[in-house]
């Protein structure tokens, strides 16, 4: 039996459809409306699950508000140095490793930490009351935004050090050093991407005191 002039084929769905693809792009797609973004783009954060949006600029600016009760919130781009911690304040977070971050979950509705391993990004549990006291003795804290900012933390055998950063950033961190992952501790590729990343956000940081 032969097609009628003008009905539907599998052919004709099929070419349909690649019609209605976006043409090839060099470029990443926005994950919210599918537009063009280059390599250097930003992100929003999905509150309930946690996971990280590539958007465009216009619908980056469409979760900017922070007052506002969304399901996502943009990721600034701001990178705060705090001043050096005391080796106690750290010792009671109880953190099993020298590199960690930690954010305000708000759909927890409390402090999470995270620290980089073999396996990506592995929570630890966090001792409220050593927040608290944490916050109380670091001035500028109360500026972390909640979900898109995180509080990253950095112990060597000389200091420890503390930023602000965009939780993205702290996410990227997390993907090179599983890529990396060697033996026990990392390896000496590990050691190495972590004196560079720290480099650079140094380099973007400025004193929270600073207007």
């Amino acid at each position: 039996m032969t097609a009628r002039s003008g009905a539907a084929t599998p052919l004709t769905v099929l070419s349909r459809i690649r019609a209605g693809r976006p043409e090839p792009s060099p470029y990443e797609r926005c994950e919210m409306c599918a537009a063009p973004v280059a390599d250097e783009h930003q992100h929003v954060v999905n509150v309930a699950s946690r996971s990280l949006l590539c958007t465009c600029r216009a619908c980056y600016l469409l979760f900017t508000h922070d007052d506002a009760t969304l399901a996502y919130r943009a990721v600034p781009d701001r990178f705060l140095v705090f001043p050096d911690l005391a080796v106690p304040v750290w010792d009671e977070l109880e953190l099993p490793v020298g590199t960690a971050f930690l954010f305000v979950n708000s759909a927890l509705g409390r402090v999470v930490a995270f620290y980089p391993g073999p396996a990506g990004a592995t929570e630890s549990e966090l001792p409220l009351a050593a927040w608290d006291r944490l916050a109380a003795g670091v001035p500028g804290l109360a500026a972390l935004r909640p979900d898109v900012e995180a509080l990253l933390v950095r112990s060597t055998e000389q200091k420890v050090e503390a930023f602000l950063v965009p939780i993205d950033v702290c996410y990227e961190l997390v993907g090179h050093l599983r890529m990396l992952w060697r033996g026990f501790d990392g390896g000496q590729d590990v050691r190495r991407r972590l004196a560079e990343f720290f480099d650079q956000v140094r380099a973007k940081s400025r004193p929270v005191s600073a207007p």
